[in-house]
């Protein structure tokens, strides 16, 4: 899954120049603040707060952003491998400036709070990987769709959602699956579904995510890493295929950068090509 994938993006990094350390302490902090901050509206009052949601196996924590003042759509969003950190709380900030109230989840709670890690580069440690594997370990797709639809009715109980309107919902690595099982677990409600360099969206299980799509009633928009393309090409025609099979739209894209290129803290980080990616989300949000 993600774990051999960082451990190449990692290797590209050290091609271009940096090791693991120099990107915690040089690349992160400019990462981030150059995405976060283009695009975003900087007069947008935000709310923000941490939060916990009952769900069938627990009690999850998480950061729910949205406009101080109005009803606005409501988004699940899914963190990377490394989990529910800053980075996903100020790309829930950006996200939330531009009219939406975002809840990031903790994919990991069933085994405590987060964050586990303060950035996707120490996944790659040993220490990181000792913290993430039983975490991992008690993730299910059952259970990923028991939390989607608590999740979703969380925010439908809101104030700021405005449930009028569609609910979004966007994944990153293995938070892309969780994406596809959020737009199935609560078809009625979720009108979008992004995937962003997601990882294993085409198996042969019976509930392949890709075999989801046709539980769902949303728009999906599937941004694939070029080098995750150069592993498995056939998956974007499956994922084509599936969509088509099942008459939900679909847009299926490889993009110029490597797995990881839309999580700011990650050695792939690709600015271009994140904000390429971040504004065909926001043409199908637009939908909502």
């Amino acid at each position: 899954m993600c774990n051999e994938w960082t451990a190449q993006d990692d290797d590209a990094a050290a091609a271009r120049g940096l090791n693991r350390r120099e990107f915690a302490a040089a690349g992160i902090a400019a990462a981030i603040a150059g995405f976060v901050g283009t695009g975003a509206s900087a007069t947008t009052a935000l709310s923000e707060s941490a939060v916990t949601i009952a769900t069938p196996d627990g009690t999850a924590d998480a950061f729910f952003v949205h406009p101080a003042s109005g009803r606005h759509p409501g988004i699940v969003l899914w963190p990377d491998i490394a989990g529910l950190r800053e980075t996903y709380r100020l790309v829930a900030r950006r996200r939330a400036a531009a009219g939406y109230a975002v809840l990031a989840v903790n994919q990991y709670y069933r085994n405590g709070p987060g964050p586990v890690l303060n950035s996707l580069s120490e996944w790659r440690t040993p220490e990181g990987q000792a913290k993430l594997q039983p975490r991992i370990a008690a993730i299910t797709h059952e259970g990923t769709m028991r939390d989607a639809a608590a999740f979703v009715h969380w925010l439908d109980a809101q104030a700021p959602v405005d449930t009028a309107r569609r609910i979004g919902t966007q994944g990153y690595c293995m938070g892309g699956p969780a994406a596809v099982r959020t737009a199935a677990a609560a078809p009625d409600r979720v009108g979008a579904a992004v995937s962003f360099h997601g990882a294993s969206l085409v198996t042969d299980r019976p509930d392949s995510p890709h075999r989801l799509i046709g539980s769902s009633k949303a728009a999906f928009l599937f941004a694939i890493g070029q080098n995750d393309d150069a592993r498995a090409p056939q998956e974007k025609d499956e994922l084509r295929a599936a969509a088509q099979a099942a008459g939900r739209p679909a847009e299926v894209e490889v993009y110029r950068a490597d797995h990881g290129w839309c999580t700011p803290d990650a050695p792939s980080f690709d600015a271009a090509e994140a904000e390429r990616a971040w504004g065909r989300m926001m043409a199908l949000y637009a939908a909502l």
